[in-house]
């Protein structure tokens, strides 16, 4: 630290002038000697009228008044005297003053008095003008130095020795350079100049470093003012100063607390608030500072109450934050991020173990010290010199979440007790933004693996559709979200293609998420229409609703969502759809032509609005492209929805890219926008079923229907290549087709579709489904749907226009690759 830093002039803490008090000074017997122009303001006397003659000219003449020789006597009796007294004006009125009287030595042994006088009624009227007055009225040490035009010591009292350790021999007769070799005084010398040049009283406050004592730093705060003669000639300058030491760092100390308000804390990431705590030490506080937290802290997990410091493994922590006055942080053994290992034997272990800060001014780096234990630590320690260090658990409801440590190298000053309070209530602050952080983080983990295991890992598309997906959680200000995406298998290789977003993010968002998904998949298994399923989905919605409120310490459901529920035939090739509050879809041709279907939008999911649902029935071409999404994918804050709909269909009209080229080129676009929301998408390119892969027949309604229905099956299954599926497949077809008979009316349908499976179908007029029944041994009837449960991989049933479908399915002998049984779509080159 250079000379110029040691009394601070350049970047001064306060410079200012202010509504002094009045002073003068008086010979050993009370005569003025020598007069300001305050004195002349606050008691109307000028230099002239005052300078050589005695004191008492101002006193009021009252026997209950002191004399001037019996205040001079009392004066020489107590090296001074202070209290409150009634003087005259100039013009007669009388002024209640507070005053101080000071004894000051010359260096022949002769004695000055310096008296300073303060309004008492104007002290309820003006604030204070700052340390040396304050000190003036409480009686606190000053110091006094009455210096000439050459700024050499004449007068001084006794107290300005314990200021600086200075002598009165080393300051007779000398300017402030002579009397303190090496001292920086120059700085101090202008300012006393600019006071002789300008005659106005100047208050400056500095820091300072003691010569016997050079790690002792202290704050001192000077009023300067001009002393008058008879003419009203300037014949010296009044230097009083006070030791401000201990009011500069509370101010210092409130500084540094009111920017942690504002810099520590700023994000729920715990890694940055560690690193926040680290940037704020330093320089304010430290040279150079870092913050380990413990393993599983940064990942949210709970913290060990206790960590073991006893056995001869070290603790691990992470590197949080490190902050240091050098450039690259040279001082630091480990990069922010690594893993940190704690010596057992260190004060860093004791102060985990214990919970306690270590204060240790002066680092002891003697061969078979602490320091040793780490030789990499050590060389640090010495290559850098650091010299005194404090270290301050980081605890939050009673856990230990790591350390921090502040060290010093460059400023000579050792760590204090002082300043040990100020970095534990800098770590408290920060501690509770770090278990916030920590507590978000793992509720967002918690609310991402839930949602992430409740989401499907892998597609199954079958014949139908082959589809891809991105799903990019929303950014850690905002949190999980509810989105969620399906691709369900239904009978006679169709798909259901489903897409929905729950409101809010959070754990709870992902639980409803959860609970919806589920809902999906059951109604799905029912083979509803999607109009219909989404009106099952709104009741079981509110229900659920309805259900959690009666039980408030479970995750309630959260208030809304929206979805959009698809069936694709990839035989017929048609897609019916339906919307709760959702987006529409974009459906991309083969020759990329883009649009978005007008279909209704029916009220979101949970909201009771008692719109109904709609469905809509769409013919798409051979390799059609669907694209399903939430609105995160194409609403942002800087545009609305319209907007990114535009993007998202320019981006997927390019037929001769892949699914996975067009997902990552849909979700890039609005990656570097920090989304609000989660983003997910869902493409799926239709493919059209191979016709020689299905057969199909319309069977009379009578007694001969189920022999037609074995026969033909059983050659269809012949020119398959499937003949070991004949038996069972001509049981299934016979025990349906007979019940088709026996309880409907009309014509009756039969087809067989190859695709993974083998499924049978029979339709007929009769609208009301079959129950599987548990026959009693004496019964004759009611064993078909049994027997069709032991023969077939699932059965059920779905409505059809004018009747129903059941449906079965069987394994194949082999099952083939999709490419088997469709027709790839052509694709535009």
């Amino acid at each position: 630290m250079t000379n110029a830093d040691r009394v601070t002039l350049g970047n001064r803490l306060n410079t200012l002038k202010i509504s002094e008090s009045a002073v003068a000074m008086l010979d050993e017997v009370g005569t003025v000697v020598a007069w300001t122009e305050a004195a002349e303001q606050l008691l109307g006397y000028s230099a002239g009228e005052v300078v050589g003659r005695s004191g008492a000219l101002v006193l009021r003449p009252s026997e209950e008044i002191p004399t001037i020789s019996a205040i001079i006597e009392q004066c020489r009796t107590h090296h001074g005297w202070s209290g409150t007294m009634t003087v005259r004006h100039r013009d007669g009125r009388m002024l209640d003053i507070n005053h101080r009287v000071s004894m000051l030595w010359g260096q022949d042994g002769t004695f000055r008095w310096l008296v300073s006088v303060t309004d008492i009624g104007a002290l309820s009227r003006e604030p204070k003008g700052g340390s040396v007055r304050e000190a003036l009225l409480t009686h606190a040490p000053i110091g006094i130095v009455v210096r000439d035009l050459q700024l050499r010591c004449l007068w001084l009292n006794d107290t300005v020795e314990s200021h600086d350790g200075i002598s009165r021999d080393r300051r007779f007769g000398r300017k402030l350079a002579d009397s303190r070799p090496g001292f920086e005084a120059e700085a101090l010398e202008a300012v006393m100049r600019k006071a002789l040049r300008n005659g106005t009283t100047t208050v400056h406050e500095f820091r300072a470093w003691p010569t016997e004592d050079p790690r002792r730093e202290q704050a001192f705060s000077a009023s300067y003012f001009c002393l008058q003669d008879a003419d009203g000639k300037t014949l010296g300058l009044c230097c009083m100063s006070v030791d401000v030491s201990g009011s500069q760092r509370t101010r210092e100390r409130l500084a540094i607390l009111s920017q942690a308000r504002t810099r520590i804390g700023s994000t729920l990431d715990v890694m940055r608030t560690g690193q926040e705590l680290a940037d704020l030490a330093v320089p304010l506080l430290a040279d150079y500072a870092y913050v380990d937290l413990g393993e599983s802290v940064p990942f949210g997990e709970e913290p060990s109450t206790e960590i073991d410091t006893v056995g001869s493994r070290p603790s691990a922590f992470l590197r949080a934050g490190q902050a240091s006055i050098h450039p690259g942080i040279p001082e630091s053994t480990f990069a922010r991020g690594e893993t940190v290992f704690v010596p057992p034997a260190s004060p860093l272990a004791g102060v985990l173990r214990t919970g306690r800060s270590h204060l240790e001014p002066v680092v002891d780096t003697f061969p078979g010290t602490w320091v040793d234990q780490d030789p990499a630590r050590a060389q640090k320690i010495r290559e850098y010199g650091i010299h005194s260090l404090m270290v301050v658990p980081i605890i939050a409801r009673r856990a230990v979440l790591g350390i921090a440590l502040f060290l010093r190298t460059e400023d000579p000053v050792p760590f204090h007790e002082d300043d040990l309070l100020l970095a534990e209530e800098l770590v408290t602050r920060a501690a509770l933004s770090l278990d916030n952080a920590r507590q978000y983080t793992r509720e967002h983990n918690m609310a991402l693996a839930l949602q992430r295991n409740l989401l499907p890992h892998r597609l199954m598309g079958g014949a139908a559709v082959e589809a891809v997906w991105r799903y990019l959680p929303a950014d850690t200000d905002a949190g999980v979200g509810g989105d969620w995406f399906d691709v369900i298998p239904l009978s006679g290789a169709r798909v259901a293609l489903v897409v929905g977003d729950v409101v809010g993010h959070g754990i709870n968002a992902a639980a409803t998420m959860g609970r919806l998904r589920t809902a999906v998949r059951t109604l799905a298994d029912l083979e509803l229409p999607p109009d219909k399923l989404l009106a099952h989905l709104d009741d079981t919605f509110k229900r659920l609703a309805d259900e959690d409120a009666d039980a408030p310490d479970q995750i309630r459901m959260v208030g809304g969502a929206t979805c959009l529920y698809a069936v694709y035939d990839p035989i017929t090739r048609r897609c019916t759809m339906a919307r709760a509050g959702h987006p529409p879809p974009a459906i991309i041709g083969p020759q990329g032509q883009v649009s978005f279907p007008d279909l209704p939008t029916g009220g979101p999911l949970g909201m009771g609005l008692g719109v109904l649902f709609e469905s809509v029935d769409l013919e798409l071409p051979e390799g059609s492209l669907l694209a399903l999404y939430t609105d995160g994918l194409v609403e942002t804050r800087d545009h609305d929805i319209d907007v990114g709909m535009r993007r998202l269909g320019t981006i997927l009209a390019t037929p001769s890219c892949s699914l996975e080229e067009l997902c990552t080129r849909a979700t890039e676009a609005v990656q570097g926008q920090a989304p609000a929301d989660d983003i997910t998408l869902l493409l799926a390119r239709t493919l059209s079923f191979n016709p020689t892969r299905v057969a199909s027949w319309t069977l009379p309604n009578d007694r001969t229907a189920a022999r037609s229905a074995r026969h033909m099956a059983a050659r269809q299954l012949t020119q398959w290549g499937q003949e070991g599926l004949q038996d069972s497949t001509q049981l299934i077809v016979s025990e349906l087709v007979t019940n088709a008979v026996r309880h409907s009316t009309g014509p009756i349908g039969l087809r067989l579709v190859q695709h993974q499976g083998l499924t049978c179908e029979v339709f007929d007029t009769d609208a009301a489904f079959p129950c599987l029944r548990h026959p009693h041994a004496t019964d004759e009837n009611g064993r078909g749907l049994f027997l069709i449960t032991q023969l077939s991989r699932r059965w059920g049933a779905r409505p059809e226009s004018g009747g129903k479908v059941i449906w079965t399915e069987q394994d194949l002998d082999s099952a083939p690759s999709h490419r088997d049984f469709t027709t790839p779509p052509a694709r535009k080159e």
